[in-house]
């Protein structure tokens, strides 16, 4: 049912496809429609991403996900050769010359009982870049590009995809947005992401750039096999021959001792860098986080105590909850009166039980009620974490949060001395939210 069901859906108009629907509901039972609809409308009870679906397909058959991975973007659905040769029926799909996502390796964050156990010479040390990381494939003059997860981004990046035309290769590296030479804040990169198209004015204001870390295949050859540094010599041979426009390679960090590149790592705040990453010069390419071979050491998180201004049913299994949070910091206007003005939204960083009590005080707070949204009273505080502080044209504030989330409720704190937009200011003054230097300035 679910290949017909994708097979009505795939084409034709608008009117032509409502018809198709009201065809097929009618062959089904209330539990069948509400299933089909919930599909449709994108709304399950409990979302699932397609890293997860390919996921639980490998452990329900008993493969290795990476198999599912490489040929999973080279089929479309209701990808049926992929479930006959699951079930043993057909061979493994061969995705020909289409360029397929290939797994990627992930870092461990470091913690202070790693350090004893580490030694200097043995790891390389890279800048750990504000933007995200990608795989851009290019096969049979066709280029894809991947997020980490797998999913396909090209149609967001025609620009990346030229520059690549006519390789024949897989790369690991960073999707940045670049201008003189200078990295852009992630709020500038956020604009071109979760887009099928963009305009040319988009491609204007916002030129992309990749900044490479590996090199996975170089033709047919597969190198995942080798070290990291064959690897990284591999990959500045290949970019020497070929310099795919767009791109650079993301220079080494040179160090001798942790205590000197702790120096390094303590600058990266200031010239708007994630913070470090450390990888075994021994390990080979391998799918996932492989305990001790690559580390992630980010920069320190900054806190700040906001209010809880407005607060949104959650998605999935939190579609019963309020938790979503907007909230804000003090600004003081001419006549000196003080109001909070919001500055991000957080949805993670609390626990099921903590959800809990926040749901209840806020549904004892609500002061109004905009569909699934309620304005609350200015009395709750949350302590926020996030990366950075960025300048923002969509809050009322002039400033957004970078990954914020919430560290703690400060239950005990009266909302009148939660921080205040000048503090907020600040933040962005010292360099939180500067765009990086080039490579060159830092090495």
């Amino acid at each position: 049912m679910l290949g017909a069901v994708i097979e009505a859906m795939a084409d034709g108009t608008t009117a032509e496809r409502t018809e198709r629907l009201g065809r097929l509901l009618d062959q089904l039972d209330a539990t069948g429609r509400w299933a089909l609809l919930k599909l449709i409308g994108g709304a399950p009870r409990v979302g699932v991403s397609a890293r997860l679906a390919r996921t639980a397909l490998a452990e329900s058959y008993g493969r290795d996900v990476s198999e599912i991975e490489e040929v999973w973007h080279a089929l479309e659905p209701p990808y049926l050769e992929l479930f006959q040769w699951l079930d043993g029926k057909a061979e493994r799909p061969d995705p020909g010359a289409k360029p397929v996502f290939r797994p990627v390796m992930l870092a461990h964050p470091i913690e202070e009982e790693d350090w004893p156990r580490l030694s200097p010479e043995d790891f390389s040390a890279e800048w750990k870049w504000d933007g995200i990381r990608v795989q851009v494939a290019a096969r049979g003059g066709d280029v894809r590009m991947f997020s980490r997860q797998g999913d396909d981004i090209s149609g967001a990046f025609p620009e990346i995809r030229s520059a690549f035309h006519g390789h024949d290769c897989v790369v690991d590296g960073e999707l940045l947005i670049m201008r003189d030479d200078k990295i852009a804040p992630f709020n500038d990169l956020q604009q071109r992401l979760n887009r099928k198209s963009v305009t040319a004015k988009m491609m204007s204001s916002y030129p992309p750039h990749v900044r490479l870390y590996d090199l996975l295949f170089d033709g047919e050859e597969d190198l995942r096999g080798l070290s990291f540094s064959e690897r990284r010599l591999r990959l500045e041979a290949w970019h020497a021959k070929h310099h795919p426009r767009l791109t650079d390679v993301s220079p080494l960090v040179p160090f001798k001792s942790f205590d000197e590149l702790g120096v390094l790592w303590s600058s990266a705040r200031a010239e708007g860098i994630e913070g470090l990453m450390l990888k075994r010069r021994a390990s080979p390419y391998q799918a996932g986080r492989v305990k001790g071979e690559w580390f992630k050491w980010k920069r320190a998180a900054l806190t700040l105590d906001c209010v809880l201004m407005y607060a949104q049913r959650g998605s999935g299994k939190r579609s019963s909850y309020y938790s979503d949070y907007t909230f804000g910091v003090w600004r003081t206007d001419e006549n000196g009166e003080r109001q909070l003005v919001p500055v991000g939204k957080a949805y993670s960083g609390f626990t099921d039980e903590e959800l809990l009590e926040i749901d209840k005080w806020i549904r004892g707070h609500t002061t109004e009620t905009f569909g699934p949204v309620r304005a609350v009273e200015p009395e709750l505080v949350f302590e926020v974490a996030f990366d950075a502080v960025q300048e923002s044209t969509r809050h009322k504030s002039g400033v957004a949060m970078r990954f914020p989330r919430i560290h703690r409720i400060r239950w005990d704190k009266p909302a009148a001395e939660a921080d205040t937009l000048d503090t907020v200011l600040r933040i962005v003054g010292s360099g939180a939210a500067a765009g990086a230097a080039a490579p060159s300035d830092l090495v």
